[in-house]
């Protein structure tokens, strides 16, 4: 099961080699990263969604965040209320007869096309996984060319 974990940690260099260090080390898959600082500099905010079978796993991985010197706070969002999201960028090839079928799907989602080149068009989306995931499969008749994909944010409510 995949489960989301979010860490306060010191904005030092190696707190991250030390964080991924310690998954490689035992084993454990870290399947989405994203960290940046907070408002205050000095501090940065990474979410993580991890592979943990069970609840055991899932206690050893917090446990051994938590053991790590530049660690301030570990959230698991497992079980709390809160919100997520990812962000995509898309390059998708269309024909002017397909702007308006392009154009509907991206009204369904949280999704906009930030440039267009010819007949190449590059959407931006913003949405939980499982929208992005249908998102991706309602494009993938136009062609997709090219894909990048953020890691999962998340905030308690």
């Amino acid at each position: 099961m995949r489960h989301t974990i979010s860490v306060l940690v010191e904005n030092k260099p190696g707190v991250l080699a030390r964080i991924a260090g310690l998954f490689s080390a035992r084993g454990y898959n870290i399947a989405s990263l994203a960290v940046s600082e907070t408002i205050d500099p000095t501090i940065s905010y990474l979410t993580m969604v991890v592979e943990a079978e069970d609840e055991k796993i899932l206690e050893q991985i917090k446990k051994q965040l938590n053991k790590l010197i530049d660690v301030i706070t570990v959230t698991d969002f497992t079980k709390k209320e809160h919100i997520d999201r990812e962000l995509i960028l898309v390059k998708v090839e269309y024909t002017a007869k397909e702007k308006a079928k392009i154009d509907g799907i991206l009204n369904k989602y949280i999704a906009k096309i930030i440039q267009r080149k010819g007949e190449l068009a590059i959407i931006e989306a913003v949405d939980e996984q499982e929208n992005i995931k249908q998102l991706l499969q309602d494009l993938s008749r136009f062609g997709i060319k090219e894909l990048v994909k953020t890691g999962r944010i998340a905030i308690a409510c």
